[in-house]
């Protein structure tokens, strides 16, 4: 028998949805580990109350109950499943310039040394980006987030990293704020600012044409100037909410990542970390032993790794993306489910590894590379995915929770992982109210080609 929940409250309804086929999420925080990712709960012929932007009630449609009077408002979503709005834990959507050229040069079996010779791959994006402004930063990364919007993410991580010194990684943060500002201005998803410490200056030695920042032309210097400036700034003006490290081979090590995270504690920041992305070299017991909100890529990781997550409150987050675009081994996600660990699922958009500007086609990459049952795949971009932000009031439709979710244009819910090359959503719902897209803007190279020409009809759906 399916049982209908409710806050008990006596305030008056909102909003009453009703025509829902399917009304489909995860049940509880925190994360969901192991088998109990593939516990869904599946609400037929449901409905679903929602009062000041959360949900009131959920339950079958015929249990409903009027709470303080009848609704204000109901709307018949017409047989269409809902599911929780998805959450999109990694990704890099502040960029300047494009890397179309290593596209092209990669598909031409160019090695990445040669692209960087030649002037490209990452460092080639730290220019760019280190050249901009806040505002121009944001204009360039609007139509980003509104394409991860309208693929359903509801909350998104935003990180930095492209910055390159102490001055151009605090304009990326204030370029991440003002988009924020923007979505909260007209009721957009909610973003969370990450500061990334990416990748170290490049040796002296090197024969890579970038040279390090000028502020900082050894590596201990730059460590100490983002020890000392760069992240109590942050801090300071409220511009991050965590701190996450790269660890690998070319990037930090695992005693400098110790040094980062310090800093990052003492200043009030959580600590996420990038590893085994290519090399296993201890990312992931760092995470561990650190509590670390999450830890992300893994496509390295080994047997001792998958236990250590499995026995840690530390999400692991799988980008299925990088896989697809670069090539390589997918993640073990399936490994580290059957080992009992909590997985999430993000794009990782960026112009180098990932330009994957859907939240939705990383779930349905994960059932196809990383082994994820349709279950599993959905509470790792909602509960799970929230989970590793830190965050516990949303990626669940249960009373008390935000009402973000999604109106499929299915009335099976599965087709949110299954379709491929289309939508699956055909609305998206953000603290209780219809999120309309004003974020289409003209098609360019700088946006990757991103924008839309579906109408916006005022319809329920």
């Amino acid at each position: 028998m399916t049982r209908a929940i409710t806050t008990g409250l006596a305030t008056r309804t909102d909003l009453l949805l009703t025509g829902i086929s399917q009304l489909v999420t995860a049940e509880g925080a925190p994360a969901r580990r192991g088998q109990r990712m593939g516990e869904l709960r599946v609400i037929p012929d449901a409905a679903l109350a929602i009062s000041a932007g959360r949900v009131q009630w959920v339950g079958p449609a015929r249990d409903w109950l009027p709470v303080g009077g009848a609704p204000a408002r109901e709307l018949d979503l017409g047989g269409a499943a809902v599911v929780p709005g998805l959450i999109d834990p990694h990704t890099h959507t502040v960029w300047a310039g494009d890397r179309l050229a290593d596209f092209e040069a990669r598909a031409a079996k160019t090695s990445y040394e040669e692209i960087l010779r030649a002037g490209g791959g990452i460092r080639s994006t730290i220019r760019s980006t280190s050249a901009e402004m806040p505002r121009e930063l944001a204009r360039l990364a609007a139509p980003r987030i509104g394409a991860l919007l309208r693929s359903g993410a509801t909350t998104i991580e935003v990180k930095s990293g492209y910055g390159g010194s102490t001055v151009a990684e605090l304009t990326m943060l204030e370029a991440i704020s003002l988009l924020s500002a923007e979505q909260r201005a007209h009721h957009g998803a909610r973003l969370l600012a990450t500061l990334l410490i990416h990748l170290p200056p490049p040796a002296r030695s090197s024969t890579r044409p970038s040279a390090p920042p000028p502020e900082s032309r050894s590596r201990q210097q730059f460590l100490a100037r983002v020890c000392g400036e760069l992240i109590p700034a942050a801090a300071r003006r409220s511009l991050a909410s965590a701190v996450d490290v790269f660890v690998e081979r070319e990037a930090w090590t695992v005693a400098e990542a110790e040094r980062i995270f310090a800093t990052a504690r003492s200043c009030g920041l959580a600590v996420k970390l990038h590893s085994d992305q290519f090399h296993s070299i201890g990312g992931v017991t760092l995470a561990v032993r650190a509590g670390a909100l999450s830890v992300d890529h893994l496509e390295a990781a080994d047997e001792e790794e998958i236990r250590a997550l499995a026995h840690s409150q530390t999400i692991a987050t799988l980008l299925p993306g990088v896989s697809l675009h670069l090539g390589l081994p997918a993640a073990p996600g399936r490994r580290l489910i059957d080992a009992g660990a909590a997985v999430a699922v993000g794009t990782d958009l960026n112009p180098g590894s990932s330009p994957l500007f859907s939240t939705a086609a990383a779930l349905g990459l994960a059932v196809r590379m990383n082994g994820l049952t349709l279950q599993e795949a959905l509470v790792a971009g909602t509960v799970n995915a929230a989970c590793a932000l830190g965050l516990s009031d949303r990626g669940r439709l249960e009373p008390g929770c935000i009402a973000d979710f999604l109106v499929l244009h299915s009335s099976d819910w599965r087709d949110l992982v299954y379709v491929m090359g289309a939508n699956p959503v055909a609305a998206v719902w953000i603290q209780g109210r219809r999120w309309k897209d004003d974020t289409r803007r003209a098609s360019t190279s700088e946006h990757v080609g991103i924008s839309s020409d579906e109408p916006q009809a005022e319809t329920v759906r």
